[in-house]
């Protein structure tokens, strides 16, 4: 009887939210080659629409606090939703729905990361806006190569925009491994030389939106086939 229940419960959930309307995700830049395979599959699942709007994790912060209509975040990292959550943005804290890398990408193919110290330009996620730009500079200096390469930096607004730099402009980028998906000849594993493992989180801004669809979300984004961002 519970579990008739429960499903009953989930039914109305459903039901609710199509009646409610679409939710609308700001959804952090790493996302963006993964995002529509991802709305496609919940949609299927739930019959819930689903609108994603990509872009750095900082300016989709900035956008929120000045109350932008978002009702989910999924950022790249934990800072910006605990800043958001913290000045009373959203309804429950943050938690974790998947994990993420940041590799070094090379349209030629790259086997050693002295290898740029021979190139020119080197794409990079704006640090100030992107928490992969972030992790880049970080990395680069952990590894004592910062200060040799940072002439050669060429700031993008976001991931995506890093990836295609590194592809038309530039000699190479630091980007998030889940955006070479779709490439899956470009998706070398000799590529991956710099790995930083992420959280990435999920904050809803109406608590009614957060009763009815929450769960159906948390139970989606769990599922081990969902983890596509590592």
């Amino acid at each position: 009887k519970k579990g008739n229940f429960m499903f009953k419960l989930f039914l109305f959930f459903i039901l609710s939210i199509q009646l409610f309307g679409n939710i609308r995700v700001a959804t952090a830049g790493n996302v963006a080659f993964a995002i529509n395979d991802l709305v496609k599959e919940f949609y299927k699942e739930t019959k819930i629409k689903v609108i994603p709007v990509i872009g750095s994790s900082g300016k989709l912060t900035a956008q929120i606090k000045f109350n932008a209509p978002f009702d989910i975040f999924l950022s790249a990292n934990m800072k910006y939703p605990n800043y958001l959550y913290k000045i009373g943005k959203g309804v429950k804290k943050p938690k974790v729905y998947a994990k993420g890398r940041l590799i070094l990408f090379s349209k030629n193919g790259i086997n050693k990361i002295e290898e740029l110290f021979q190139q020119k330009s080197i794409a990079i996620p704006n640090p100030k806006t992107a928490p992969y730009g972030e992790a880049t500079i970080q990395y680069l200096k952990n590894k004592k190569l910062y200060n040799r390469l940072k002439s050669k930096f060429v700031f993008a607004p976001n991931v995506p925009a890093t990836f295609s730099y590194a592809m038309q402009v530039t000699d190479s980028g630091f980007i998030a491994r889940s955006l070479l998906f779709k490439f899956p000849k470009l998706n070398n594993s000799k590529n991956s030389l710099a790995k930083f493992s992420f959280g990435f989180w999920a904050i809803l801004f109406s608590l009614f939106k957060y009763t009815i669809i929450a769960g159906s979300i948390r139970i989606f984004l769990r599922k081990p086939t969902k983890f596509l961002l590592v």
